[in-house]
This record gives structure tokens, C-alpha cells and sequence, in this order.
């Protein structure tokens, strides 16, 4: 029973870059990546509570547990592969050929491939980070080989490629710093007192503990409209994705404090002027009867 199944295991499948493949070969091999991957697995956490222990940022603490595991699983396939007697130079000259042929279909993997190694070594954006790609807003939650996990607000897992975090635009609200200067449009009706109303915006905004103290909270005129005095309230926050909150928070504020000043916020008007034309009516009505 031995001897058959000796024989099996060294059982020769195929000769591969000069090295012949055995199925006790691809056993061993495969028992070889599979440590390497509980070894990624263990290191990379094992790393990170180290990193952690020394206050580095989470966006840190995945970046190197990342190219750790990367690192560790690498090194255990080629390992696997000289185990079972695999050149990998005489496979990489073999194979060139037909990587130039699949090349141009893979691109886009390859583009993806390594703009994934620049995101974990530059780390413009790291996880956690609170970041605008196109239209889609959102916290970082993963970032792959391939592409990158945003969660938005409402909870919806979006996959952007990349790529697209490398080449495009990408605005990162996480960085330098997380505070966000929130603006918030105001208009109140001509006549008003403009200085009270500045008063009252301020006064609002100093009652608001979402509202940073340092930059101060600032009222700009910013114009004479058409219908109203149009002002913007301007303050900072210290958590981006709370921007709409704190924003309507405000404006529920804003209201009731110029309904108790009877400040008066209006809605758009127009004067129309008719007397020239009620004249010239009238003229036209009373001459028939002048005639007669």
C-alpha cells in the first residue's frame, strides 16, 4: 500500500523550465503557501498592534500590514516553486512571449496592479480617510491590489479601480488636517439691521459644540440681492462627515433665533410697474366717449 502510493506521489506529471512537477511536489508546494498565507495573516496583525502601540495612524497600521502580507505571500510562492523544481528564470524567459501577447488584455490589471502599490507606499489616501472620487463620498474602507472600498453615508459599498485615485482628481478631507470649514448661506429681507444680524449668526454659532472655537466662526456680506441682504455664516468642524448635519442643526437655529428678533427672511419678488400703461388705457377708453 506504501509502495502505491510511493509511487503516485513521485508520479511524473510534467516537466516544467527544468524542473519535473511530481504531485508530491505540488503538495509540499501548496502546504508552502499556505503557511505563507497564515504567516501574512499573523504577522500583519502582529505588526499592527505594534504600530499601534506606538501611536501610528490606522491609515499607517494597514499600509504596513498590507505590503507585509504582499511581501510574505510573494516570497512563499516562489518558494513554492523552487520546491517543486521550478526555474522560475527559465519560466519568466519562457513566458515572456506569452505575457506580451496577454499584455495588452491585462493593462488595466497591471495599471491597477501597481497603482495599488503606490496608494500603500505614499498613502495619499489611507483607510479611514474621508475623500470625494467624482460624485462618491465616503470613508476608505479597503484598499486592494486592484481597487479601493469607499462606504458613503448612506452605507453603500462603492468600488473605485486604482487608478483612478492615483491619476484623477481626489479630494481628501482627512488631510493635512480633518477639520472642514462649513458654509451656510443666509438672506434677510432689505431694511434689516445688518449688524444684528451678524450679532445673532455669531450668537447661534457660539451656541453650537460642533463649532470650532479656533479658526473663529466668521459673517461675510457677501451681497446686495435682488430680493434680500444675502450673508454667509462660516465655521469650521472637526468631523467632515457631519457637515449636513451640523449645517441643518444651524439652520433650524438661524430661524427660530430671527423669528424671536423678528428678523424677517424673505422670498423672492418683483415690482411691477403698470401706470403708464393704465393711462394710456384710460386714454384710449375716454376719448370714443369725448367725441360723442
Amino acid at each position: 500500500m506504501l509502495d502505491h502510493l510511493k509511487r503516485i506521489l513521485e508520479l511524473h506529471l510534467l516537466t516544467l523550465s527544468g524542473g519535473v512537477v511530481t504531485p508530491a511536489s505540488i503538495l509540499i508546494a501548496a502546504a508552502i503557501f499556505l503557511t505563507s498565507v497564515v504567516i501574512a495573516n499573523l504577522g500583519g496583525r502582529w505588526l499592527r498592534r505594534i504600530l499601534e502601540s506606538r501611536d501610528h495612524t490606522q491609515g499607517m497600521q494597514f499600509a504596513a500590514s498590507k505590503i507585509f502580507g504582499y511581501a510574505t505571500m510573494a516570497v512563499g510562492m516562489m518558494v513554492a516553486f523552487d520546491t517543486m523544481g521550478v526555474r522560475l528564470d527559465a519560466l519568466i524567459a519562457t513566458s515572456a512571449v506569452v505575457a506580451v501577447g496577454i499584455g495588452f488584455g491585462l493593462q488595466n490589471i497591471a495599471q491597477n496592479f501597481i497603482s495599488g502599490l503606490i496608494l500603500l507606499v505614499e498613502q495619499p489616501v489611507r483607510k479611514g480617510d474621508f475623500v470625494r472620487v467624482g460624485d462618491a463620498l465616503g470613508v476608505v474602507d479597503d484598499i486592494g491590489l486592484r481597487a479601493t472600498r469607499i462606504i458613503t453615508r448612506d452605507a453603500v459599498a462603492i468600488i473605485v479601480p486604482n487608478s483612478g485615485l492615483v491619476t484623477e482628481k481626489v479630494i481628501n478631507h482627512s488631510r493635512p488636517t480633518s477639520n472642514l470649514r462649513v458654509r451656510v448661506p443666509v438672506s434677510v429681507a432689505y431694511g434689516s439691521d445688518t449688524s444684528r444680524v451678524r450679532e445673532i449668526l455669531l450668537a447661534v454659532t457660539a451656541a453650537t459644540a460642533d463649532a470650532l472655537a479656533s479658526p473663529a466662526p466668521e459673517v461675510r456680506f457677501d451681497a446686495f440681492g435682488l430680493s434680500s441682504l444675502d450673508f454667509a455664516l462660516l465655521l469650521w468642524i472637526a468631523d467632515p462627515r457631519a457637515d449636513l448635519k451640523i449645517a441643518s442643526d444651524l439652520r433650524f437655529a438661524i430661524d427660530a433665533a430671527f423669528r424671536e428678533a423678528k428678523i424677517e427672511m424673505p422670498f423672492p419678488q418683483t415690482d411691477v410697474h403698470v401706470r403708464s400703461g393704465l393711462e394710456t388705457l384710460v386714454a384710449k377708453t375716454a376719448a370714443p366717449s369725448a367725441a360723442s
